[in-house]
């Protein structure tokens, strides 16, 4: 070859190969934003705990490494959020359809919220799920478990306030982490709403709403988890 032609050569490989090298990192940076979005962020280690079931089993965190789980604060005599709560729970549930996958309903009435009415209450949700655990213990314990969650409960002390909570559900992976996807704006949305909307970009709160946005975010997140 004339040294003509290996200038030429060497010239144009100057030129191919930092392009091809542009061209991989654009890729590989394309990819890392699409796993960014995809993936879910880790919240924090859910809060330790002991509380008794429905069937008077006590239930702990240390129960439930090895499936993913939710947990959400309710209570049985609940006349407004917490039968929403429940039903989308129930939909959740008959959807996953896995034995690894279980849910924690926290009672924040247990003066009421007993083990035999919770368990009476699990019957006429039809739940027969040996893994959906309705549970109850000491009331001012499960006001400072909320507190560790981070999700929200009404101060005991309050008559007109005690009885008030959050829609939100956390959602906990197989290691015991509060788990979450992240929104449009690349945020952790931390928690997932358990209420029904008058629309389909859940902003407007409606008992009687036909839209669950955060349901199938849930389902979604789920399936993830447990693959």
């Amino acid at each position: 070859m004339s040294a003509s032609k290996k200038k030429t050569s060497n010239a144009k490989n100057k030129i191919i190969i930092p392009l091809v090298v542009f061209a991989l990192l654009f890729v590989g940076i394309g990819i890392g934003m699409s796993y960014f979005r995809s993936s879910l962020y880790t919240v924090m280690k859910v809060p330790d705990f002991e509380l008794t079931d429905q069937n008077n089993k006590k239930v702990t965190p240390k129960d439930m490494l090895g499936k993913v789980y939710l947990v959400e604060f309710f209570f049985s005599r609940c006349p407004t959020i917490c039968p929403v709560m429940n039903s989308n729970m129930k939909v959740i549930n008959n959807e996953i359809k896995n034995p690894d996958f279980g849910i924690l309903s926290i009672s924040i009435d247990p003066d009421h919220d007993t083990p035999e009415n919770l368990r009476q209450h699990a019957e006429s949700l039809g739940i027969h799920s040996p893994d959906w655990h309705f549970l109850t213990g000491n009331r001012a314990y499960i006001g400072k478990l909320a507190d560790q969650f981070n999700i929200y409960v009404g101060d005991q002390e309050d008559q007109a306030e005690s009885l008030n909570h959050s829609g939100m559900i956390a959602l906990v992976d197989r290691e015991g982490n509060i788990r979450c996807r992240y929104n449009k704006d690349h945020m952790p949305i931390l928690y997932y709403s358990g209420l029904n909307y008058a629309d389909p970009d859940g902003k407007t709160p409606d008992l009687r709403g036909k839209y669950h946005p955060d349901r199938e975010k849930l389902i979604e997140d789920i399936k993830k988890l447990l693959q």
